[in-house]
């Protein structure tokens, strides 16, 4: 240690200095222990830190993974009442239907916000959010096929052909 002063005194205990071994065998002085132990608790202070930082990014992805599979319930929910509304169209259906149609799609829109609060990598969780979303989508897809209210077979586009109109008719049948 560098002397500040040219009269600096150096107080630190040596192991070669005379008396060193008889002043280790009495007992510490009072609030010597205390103060110790306030230096350990400080140096584990850290390392607590530490391991609340640890814990709390846990948490955090935790409640991502949460915010993630919250829409699995609704699902599940919907999809019962869509099979519990028949396929016949009235006001019940119509709505449940609909339900499982703008749900996801305004859910998919919003994902930025619905995570945007946490500090944490949330990949993973945004691909589990967008993928229940997407299958809430087409169960309900297939409810509206199932309703007969998409065009899904070709008696759908009949008001698309054009008929042709004859020119001429006779009466005379061809011959072959």
């Amino acid at each position: 240690m560098p002397r500040k002063f040219a009269s600096s005194i150096d107080l630190t205990l040596k192991e070669h200095h005379e008396g060193y071994h008889m002043l280790t065998k009495i007992p510490a002085s009072v609030g010597y222990s205390n103060l110790v132990a306030a230096e350990r608790k400080r140096g584990a202070t850290a390392t607590q830190h530490t391991q609340n930082s640890t814990a709390l990014a846990a948490k955090k992805q935790a409640k991502a993974m949460a915010l993630a599979t919250k829409p699995g319930q609704q699902v599940m929910m919907n999809a019962f009442m869509m099979y519990m509304s028949g396929k016949n169209l009235n006001i019940f259906s119509i709505s449940t239907t609909a339900t499982s149609i703008l749900t996801p799609v305004t859910s998919i829109f919003k994902m930025e916000s619905t995570f945007g609060s946490l500090d944490v990598d949330t990949t993973i969780p945004k691909l589990i959010f967008v993928a229940i979303n997407l299958a809430w989508l087409l169960i309900g897809m297939y409810k509206m096929s199932s309703m007969r209210l998409l065009p899904t077979s070709s008696s759908d586009f009949t008001d698309s052909i054009v008929w042709k109109d004859m020119m001429e008719t006779t009466s005379i049948p061809p011959v072959f």
